[in-house]
């Protein structure tokens, strides 16, 4: 039996694109830096290398680890839809102040404010999007979220290179980063006036009493009635339990989840994924190609990052989760063991063979990352926490991601020059190669986990993954409330 009542109802299409758009942002805010830093010292007289050049960057990582600590959490108590215009004017204030700060103090305090929404909409936007869709579809649309950070990222390269002084656009240098940073308002103005028609999360709207309304936003993405009241019966039966804390959160039953968080978060960040694509530049003119080919080259990686994960999103359906990071894990540890053997035959001549198996490398490895880890991650901790834990278990997966994002960011250049030997030819090539066997190493590891810790959500109904939690506390003998009781 289908439903009549919801012909006015607005596209899933519109409903999907803002509720993912955060990523964007999240996407154009971390990626805009690497181009603007090389006009933001100059203009500020900042030293490159010294502490307040590398906290430029590293301070939106501090506020993402904030932001991800205080949205998750709040979203249980007030709304995914409500924070979600929260993050957005954050986003906002955050991008226009960046581009017209004075000075090095309120620039590094806007990039903090920037970090709150980038690291809020790293916890919340998952959750809302696995919280919208049906169960059958929640691993492409979940996965929109990623895709919409990669389209961030390359929307990032590109301005950067048309407005620099030899761009496009030829913006002086004391005006080019301005623009950059404070371009981000645009699409953050339209999160917000897009999300204020944004419906709120059926589960949500259940916790608070909301049924009918409930019932209107599930038929917007299901049209028929005894599947949305099915559905709908589950939700209740979750929903009737009282919202948890951290003592549920570290509890028996969420401690399977909790664990596979942790270390999908962790994972994600030290195979190397974002040190691949923060210098890539630096990588390929260590692989012996000039200044001009590495620049251009991030222009050329953002654009194959979106492909890629448009790709993924159309698949992600169809494969099991596990696998994807599984088979993910081992292209990623591949291509860099490869990467690492090109950068070390540059040392015996073999320069130009050398140097374009490792550009060939380096793409692979960011098509294994893009179309598997990265969007998988996000979407696995955005659908396995149980719903009165939800925002808090997805608070927690962030913080965890950007704090390991910090460490090996910023571990990066000082591994590297540990790594790196001296009065060799190429020696930072041959640091690289090092570092990236490491992180190669890592990839094996990740695929250990994956297989032990980890629990398969593809076509699995929120509610039904949840029921399998408490059955499985229940089995080990542990009550409802999470103490030890009769097995």
């Amino acid at each position: 039996m289908t439903n009549s009542s919801t012909k006015h109802r607005l596209p899933v299409g519109f409903i999907y694109f803002f509720g993912a758009l955060g990523g964007l942002l999240f996407g154009y805010d971390t990626g805009v830096i690497s181009g603007a830093m090389l006009f933001i010292g100059k203009e500020l007289h900042i030293a490159t290398g010294s502490f307040e050049y590398g906290f430029i960057t590293a301070s939106v990582l501090l506020g993402a680890i904030l932001g991800a600590a205080i949205i998750g959490p709040l979203s249980d108590r007030l709304g995914r839809k409500k924070l979600l215009l929260t993050a957005a004017i954050i986003f906002f204030i955050g991008a226009m102040g960046s581009g017209l700060a004075p000075d090095y103090a309120l620039l590094v305090s806007f990039r903090v404010l920037l970090g709150i929404a980038v690291g809020g909409a790293s916890a919340l936007i998952p959750t809302y999007l696995a919280e919208l869709a049906p169960a059958d579809k929640r691993g492409g649309i979940g996965s929109l979220f990623q895709l919409m950070v990669m389209t961030g990222i390359f929307f990032a390269y590109v301005f950067n290179e048309w407005l620099s002084p030899e761009g496009l656009f030829g913006v002086s240098q004391a005006h080019g980063w301005r623009w950059m940073l404070a371009l981000a308002a645009v699409p953050a103005a339209l999160l917000f006036f897009g999300g204020l028609l944004l419906p709120e999360s059926p589960r949500f709207l259940v916790k608070t009493g909301k049924i009918d309304e409930a019932r209107r936003v599930l038929l917007q993405f299901n049209n028929n009635d005894s599947i949305v009241n099915e559905e709908l019966h589950d939700i209740k039966l979750q929903a009737s339990i009282p919202s948890g804390g951290f003592k549920e959160l570290f509890g028996p039953m969420a401690r399977p989840v909790l664990i596979m968080a942790l270390g999908l978060a962790i994972f994600q960040q030290v195979m190397g994924c974002n040190t691949v694509l923060y210098y890539a530049p630096t990588i390929f003119i260590s692989a012996g190609f000039s200044e001009h080919f590495a620049l251009q080259s991030h222009i050329i990686i953002g654009i194959f990052n979106v492909v890629v994960t448009a790709i993924a999103v159309k698949i992600m359906d169809k494969i099991d989760r596990k696998k994807m990071l599984t088979y993910g894990a081992i292209g990623m540890g591949v291509a860099l063991f490869v990467m690492s053997a090109a950068m070390i035959l540059l040392k015996a001549g073999d320069g130009n063979l050398g140097s374009w198996v490792c550009v060939i490398a380096l793409t692979l490895y960011i098509a294994c990352f893009s179309a598997t880890w990265g969007p998988v991650m996000w979407l696995m901790i955005g659908e396995a926490f149980p719903l009165n834990i939800r925002g808090l278990g997805n608070s927690f997966g962030a913080v965890i991601n950007w704090a390991a994002n910090f460490a090996v960011s910023e571990s990066f250049t000082v591994l590297l020059v540990a790594f790196t030997p001296s009065g060799v030819a190429n020696a930072e090539g041959q640091g690289i190669a090092r570092l990236f066997i490491i992180y190669g190493l890592l990839c094996f590891v990740a695929i250990w986990f994956v297989a032990k810790f980890t629990i398969e959500t593809r076509n699995r109904s929120l509610e039904s993954i949840e029921a399998d939690l408490r059955s499985r506390a229940h089995a080990k003998g542990y009550t409802e409330a999470g103490e030890p009781g009769q097995k």
